[in-house]
């Protein structure tokens, strides 16, 4: 036969009877103070949240775009054409590669004939055309941030914000059910001392 839990009875109920405020004589003052910061703790969560997510996510996605932004502002798209093929798509097998260095020329943005490798998909032939990108004087550069990559910097800000905010609060409630175990702890002790002939003779 299954054991049956009379109602109110769970771990919730009895939390939420720990927490309540009640006349129970054996509640004290920190007993209730804690309740009240668990409280505004809760709030602080459902309030904070959205504005440390706004706030995180904004700056963040602020600084990717600024970055990207100057990333485009020095450099340049261009097309390079290969002179060589890329190696056989059979040779991967022994390699383990998908991309290969091929020699290429292409012209800089200042006008410029540059010559220099580029990397291309195993079994390229010559003279094919490939998008890379260029400082102004032709040489090879990273691509700029992407638009779903600011996208996902600042998705990453917001998620990093609540993250913080969760612990600042988490360590803010660590704080304060330490001071309030202390005083809890010291209050029992002086109730003992006072009903326990042997404490006080100490």
């Amino acid at each position: 036969m299954k054991n049956q839990h009379a109602p109110g009875t769970g771990w919730l109920a009895r939390s939420a009877r720990g927490r309540r405020f009640d006349d129970n004589p054996l509640r004290r003052r920190s007993d209730r103070a804690e309740t009240v910061m668990l409280a505004g703790l809760l709030v602080a969560l459902l309030a904070g949240a959205p504005f440390a997510m706004m706030a995180g996510g904004g700056f963040a996605h602020d600084l990717a775009s600024r970055a990207q932004q100057s990333q485009m502002a020095g450099v340049r798209s261009i097309t390079a054409v290969t002179t060589q093929a890329a190696l056989p798509v059979s040779a991967d097998h022994g390699l383990g590669l998908t991309v290969y260095p091929v020699p290429a020329h292409w012209t800089a943005p200042d006008g410029r004939a540059v010559t220099g490798q580029v990397s291309v998909p195993l079994g390229t032939p010559p003279g094919a055309r490939e998008q890379v990108w260029v400082t102004r004087d032709g040489r090879l550069s990273v691509p700029p941030l992407r638009n779903s990559q600011v996208a996902s910097v600042g998705t990453l800000g917001a998620m990093a914000s609540l993250a913080a905010l969760v612990l600042v609060l988490v360590t803010a409630r660590g704080l304060a059910r330490h001071e309030l175990n202390r005083r809890r702890f010291a209050a029992w002790e002086a109730d003992w001392r006072a009903i326990d002939p042997r404490a006080q003779r100490k």
